[in-house]
C-alpha cells in the first residue's frame, strides 16, 4: 500500500487534509476541509488500487464507480451524505459528511473504566432509532454488512445514532483480488463475532445479517462483554443473559434476532419494530399479536392457540366462533332437527324461498344454528386445550368448521431447532513460546478451516513485540492479556508491530481466510527492549568513535529525492550517520564512492540490514516499518582516513 498523504495536502485544487482518521488493510479515511465549502469539514475515503496494471486500474474505476452510484441512492439523515467520488495520481477518493461525535466503542469503554455498561433503556432506544435508518437501505437493496459499536456514532449535535462505514473499500478491494486471480472469494465485510455465520463463511448477506448484528451490538453494550466471551462455538449458543437482566420480551426479541439459522430470524426491520412496539407499548399488543412469521421453537415457546387460525380466518367463521364461546351453556340440549341442512353457512346465505314463509321455520333454524355453533367452538376448544390433532369425532354437524381444525398446530413450530447441518467444531490449538527479551522465534504449520492456532508469549509493559507471517491465506490477531486486540491495527492482519501496554500473557491466534479450505504459515515472533540508536564501534579503540548525525535533506524531483554529499571524510575515530525518514512504500538506495569507505544501514529497529564491506545499498519497497533509516558511513583504513561522495535517493 502508498503511504498516506501528507496533512496540508490538497486534492483537487479543493479538498485540505487535516489528519489521518484511520486505516486497514484495504484503505484510509481522512479529516479535510472543502475549500469549496466554506472550509466545511468532510472525510474523506481512499482507495489504492494495485500499481503498475493498467487494466486492474480501468476496472477498479469502474466498480468504484458503480459503489458510488449505490451510496448517491441513500438519502437519510442518519447516515452521512455522499457528495463526490475522484482520482489523483491513481488513488480513489470518496467524499462523505464528517460526523462529529463518538462511536458507541468509544463511549462503552469509556463506561467501563468506572464499571458501567449501557442501561436496557438506552440500548432500546439506540434499536428504535437505528431501526429506520436499516429499513431505509434494506429497502434499496443495499445491506450494511458491518454493524459495530464502531460504526454507529452518536452525533453530538442532536443525540442520534449515525450509521458510518458501509464497508464500501474494503468489499471493493475483495472484488479486485477476485478480479486479478480469477478465483471467486466470498467477501470478508464485516468483525468477527458480529456478522453471522452465513456472511463470515459464504460470503452471503441479508437483512436479516444486519438484524443479527444489531443484537450482537445490543448485547455487547448492555454486558460490557465481546462476543468472544458471550458466545460459545462449540454448541453454537449465545449466554448473554448470564450477564445482564432484561425485560423478558426483549431477550425474546434479541435471541431470535441471534439465531443461528437466517430463516429463524426476523426477516424484516417492519418484524422488529412491530415487536418492539408491543413490549414499549403495551396497550398496542392486542393489534400488533396477528404476525406472520411466529417465534421459532427454539427461541420462545409456541404461542397458546394455533397460529394458523389467526392467519385471514374467513370472517363468518370468526363471528360464530365469537357467539358461541358466550354461550357455552347450549350444549347440553340435544339438536331439535338435526337432519336439516339449514344449520350450514352457504345455506343462511341462500335460503330458499319456502323457508321465509314460515315464521316458525325462521325461529327453527336460529336455534339450531346458535345451538350446532356452541357445539363446534366448544369441540375446537376443548381440542387446543388438550393438544389433539385428530378431528373431533363429532364434528360433521359443522362441516364449515372443519377446515379451521385439521391445521393444527401450524407447521412452522414442527422444525427441530438445532442447526442442520451443523458446522464443523472449532478446534483450537495452543502453544506457549518461552520468548526472551532481544530475541525471535519462528513457527510453521498448517490450518483447516475449522481450526486455530494461539501462540502465548509472556511479555512486559514497554516491550517491542513484532509478529509477521509468510505463507497463503492465513491471518492473525494479536489480544492483550485482557482479551482484546492490543490496537485497531492488530486484527486479522500478517504483520503487527507495537509497544505492550501491560505486562502478561499475549496471545497470537492464527486462523484461516474466511472461504478456504486450509491455510499454510511461516510466522517470525520477535520480542526486544525499547530500542536504542547502535552505536557500531567499525574498529577497535580505547575510546569510541565518534559519531557525526546528519539529518539527510531531500531536493524534490519528478519522481524521486535525491541528495548528495562531496568530499566528506571518515577516519577510525570519526563515524557519519545519515538519518533519512522514510515511510512504508517508499523506496530508498545509497551509494559511498571511496576506496575504503563502507556503508551500514540500520533500520528503525536497530536492525543492521547490510553485511561488511557493503558499498552500496537499496531497497525497493520499504516493508513494515515507518520513521528513521540509519547510513553510517565508515573508515576501512587504520589511520589515514577515507574521503568519500555519498549519494542518497529516496522515492
Amino acid at each position: 500500500m502508498r503511504p498516506p498523504l501528507p496533512v496540508g495536502s490538497i486534492l483537487q485544487n479543493r479538498y485540505r487534509i487535516l489528519s489521518l482518521l484511520g486505516q486497514g488493510g484495504f484503505g484510509r479515511t481522512y479529516l479535510s476541509e472543502d475549500q469549496g465549502r466554506f472550509n466545511e469539514r468532510c472525510a474523506l475515503k481512499e482507495l489504492t488500487p494495485a500499481q503498475g496494471d493498467a487494466y486492474a486500474l480501468d476496472k477498479s474505476r469502474e466498480l468504484f464507480q458503480r459503489e458510488a452510484q449505490t451510496l448517491y441512492q441513500i438519502q437519510h439523515p442518519q447516515i452521512p451524505q455522499f457528495r463526490a467520488t475522484f482520482e489523483q495520481d491513481q488513488r480513489l477518493f470518496l467524499v462523505q459528511d464528517y460526523v462529529e461525535g463518538q462511536t458507541y466503542r468509544q463511549l462503552l469503554d469509556q463506561r467501563k473504566t468506572q464499571g458501567l455498561a449501557f442501561a436496557e433503556s438506552e440500548v432500546l432506544q439506540l434499536m428504535q432509532q437505528i431501526l429506520p435508518v436499516l429499513a431505509h437501505i434494506h429497502a434499496k437493496g443495499i445491506v450494511h454488512r458491518d454493524i459495530a459499536p464502531d460504526n454507529i456514532m452518536l452525533r453530538q449535535q442532536d443525540n442520534k445514532p449515525v450509521l458510518i462505514d458501509f464497508g464500501v473499500v474494503k468489499e471493493l478491494a475483495t472484488r479486485f483480488q477476485t478480479m486479478m486471480t480469477g478465483v471467486a472469494e466470498p467477501t470478508t465485510v464485516g468483525k468477527p463475532g458480529y456478522a453471522p455465520s452465513e456472511q463470515m463463511q459464504t460470503g452471503k448477506a441479508y437483512p436479516s445479517s444486519d438484524l443479527y448484528s444489531l443484537a450482537v451490538t445490543a448485547v455487547v453494550l448492555m454486558t460490557g462483554h465481546e462476543p468472544q466471551e458471550l458466545f460459545d462455538d462449540t454448541t453454537m449458543t449465545w449466554y448473554w443473559q448470564r450477564w445482564v437482566t432484561v425485560n423478558p420480551g426483549l431477550a425474546q426479541i434479541l435471541n431470535r434476532m441471534l439465531s443461528y439459522r437466517p430463516g429463524d430470524r426476523y426477516q424484516s426491520v417492519s418484524e422488529v419494530a412491530q415487536a418492539l412496539q408491543a413490549i414499549t407499548n403495551p396497550g398496542t399488543a392486542a393489534a400488533a399479536a396477528p404476525v406472520n412469521n411466529p417465534p421459532p421453537v427454539a427461541v420462545a415457546p409456541p404461542p397458546a392457540s394455533p397460529p394458523a387460525i389467526a392467519q385471514n380466518p374467513p370472517t363468518q367463521l370468526s363471528r360464530m366462533q365469537t357467539v358461541a364461546v358466550g354461550r357455552r351453556a347450549a350444549v347440553e340440549p340435544a339438536p331439535a332437527n338435526p337432519p336439516q341442512r339449514s344449520t350450514n353457512g352457504p345455506a343462511i346465505e341462500e335460503p330458499r324461498s319456502s323457508i321465509w314463509d314460515d315464521p316458525l321455520a325462521i325461529i327453527a333454524t336460529g336455534i339450531a344454528l346458535v345451538i350446532l355453533t356452541g357445539l363446534g367452538s366448544w369441540l375446537i376448544m376443548r381440542a387446543i386445550l388438550d393438544n389433539r390433532t385428530d378431528s373431533p369425532p363429532i364434528a360433521t354437524p359443522s362441516p364449515s368448521l372443519s377446515p379451521s381444525v385439521t391445521p393444527s398446530p401450524s407447521p412452522s413450530l414442527s422444525p427441530s431447532p438445532s442447526p442442520s447441518p451443523k458446522p464443523p467444531e472449532p478446534v483450537n490449538y495452543t502453544k506457549r513460546l518461552n520468548l526472551s527479551a532481544n530475541s525471535t522465534v519462528g513457527q510453521n504449520g498448517v490450518l483447516k478451516a475449522n481450526e486455530s492456532m494461539t501462540y502465548i508469549i509472556n511479555g512486559q509493559q514497554g516491550q517491542i513485540m513484532e509478529s509477521i507471517i509468510s505463507g497463503e491465506g492465513v491471518l492473525m490477531t494479536v489480544y492483550a492479556p485482557d482479551s482484546r486486540p492490543v490496537d485497531d491495527n492488530a486484527q486479522r492482519v500478517s504483520y503487527w508491530q507495537g509497544a505492550l501496554p501491560y505486562n502478561g500473557d499475549y496471545f497470537v491466534e492464527l486462523k484461516p481466510v474466511q472461504g478456504l479450505e486450509s491455510g499454510r504459515y511461516d510466522i517470525d515472533i520477535s520480542l526486544r527492549s525499547e530500542p536504542q540508536p547502535p552505536s557500531p564501534s567499525p574498529s577497535p579503540s580505547p575510546e569510541p568513535p565518534q559519531i557525526n548525525e546528519i539529518v539527510v535533506e531531500f531536493e524534490p524531483g519528478e519522481t524521486s529525492e535525491r541528495a548528495y554529499y562531496s568530499d566528506r571524510r571518515v577516519n577510525a575515530n570519526r563515524i557519519d550517520r545519515y538519518l533519512i525518514s522514510a515511510k512504508a512504500g517508499n523506496a530508498l538506495s545509497a551509494e559511498v564512492n571511496s576506496r575504503r569507505a563502507t556503508l551500514r544501514v540500520y533500520d528503525p529497529s536497530g536492525r543492521e540490514i547490510t553485511k561488511p564491506g557493503d558499498v552500496t545499498w537499496q531497497v525497493d519497497n520499504v516493508p513494515y516499518a515507518s520513521g528513521t533509516y540509519l547510513v553510517d558511513v565508515i573508515d576501512q583504513s587504520d589511520t589515514r582516513g577515507s574521503r568519500y561522495d555519498l549519494s542518497l535517493t529516496r522515492r
